[in-house]
């Protein structure tokens, strides 16, 4: 799953231009009905304001020229590749008309300057995987789970060990690949999703490599069980 590009929190940002105020506010959105509610609030909290302009996926001018508020606003968040995103510029009227060419680098200045505020972060799928090893080759695969971006979330030590793993979706393949080469084709099963990502929000919920991954998947397809497995690994450890 490749990565997407979303608000890291709320913000807001104020500037005057020609003694008219502009307030920006960002907010990260999931689903266009909190795009709508939001744009409601702000309305309502700035219900003295002359223009409340909003981009989204949809967007409005609220009053001003025709394209010259939401449609701006709107190109703020497509140019930076930002997604999930409701951005609303209140404007407080100070007497001075702007023009449309002013009214349009004031309202993408709101939506930038609020951007700027808030913060980007970049999303994706991370694996949630189950990895079994023998003691002697626990090195080596946390050193393979490192080069493929992975981090070892926990480690379970009884007879042999088993790591809990996180990285990102599109390298579990990778890590598979490496981990067969590594232990002859010792480590297939399931991985599932789990909400983790490259900052600080959650991303989706199941990936295409839910074929991949520990014990259970390779007895379940009949390529293994845990004691072919187990007495697998002893034979390499043993030959090593």
């Amino acid at each position: 799953m490749s990565e997407f590009r979303v608000p890291f929190q709320a913000a807001e940002s104020e500037f005057t231009e020609k003694r008219s105020r502009f307030i920006g506010y960002v907010q990260p959105v999931e689903t266009e009905e909190e795009a709508r509610a939001f744009i409601a609030r702000i309305k309502k909290q700035h219900y003295d304001a002359r223009h409340n302009g909003s981009g989204t996926v949809r967007y409005s001018d609220d009053g001003e020229p025709q394209g010259t508020a939401g449609q701006p606003m709107l190109n703020v968040f497509q140019r930076e590749g930002v997604t999930n995103a409701v951005c609303v510029v209140t404007r407080y009227f100070g007497g001075i008309l702007l023009g449309a060419g002013g009214l349009t680098r004031a309202y993408s200045k709101g939506a930038r300057d609020a951007l700027a505020a808030a913060g980007v972060a970049v999303m994706g799928a991370w694996a949630r995987l189950r990895i079994p090893c023998t003691y002697a080759l626990l090195e080596r695969v946390k050193l393979e789970i490192e080069g493929c971006g992975g981090v070892v979330d926990d480690v379970q030590y009884a007879a042999d060990v088993a790591l809990l793993v996180s990285l990102p979706a599109e390298r579990t393949e990778t890590l598979r690949r490496k981990l067969t080469e590594l232990a002859g084709e010792l480590l297939q099963g399931h991985a599932e999703v789990s909400p983790m990502h490259t900052s600080n929000v959650d991303a989706c919920k199941y990936c295409k490599y839910s074929s991949v991954c520990g014990f259970e998947g390779a007895k379940n397809e009949g390529k293994m069980d845990n004691d072919e497995v187990l007495a697998y690994l002893r034979r390499e450890d043993r030959d090593a």
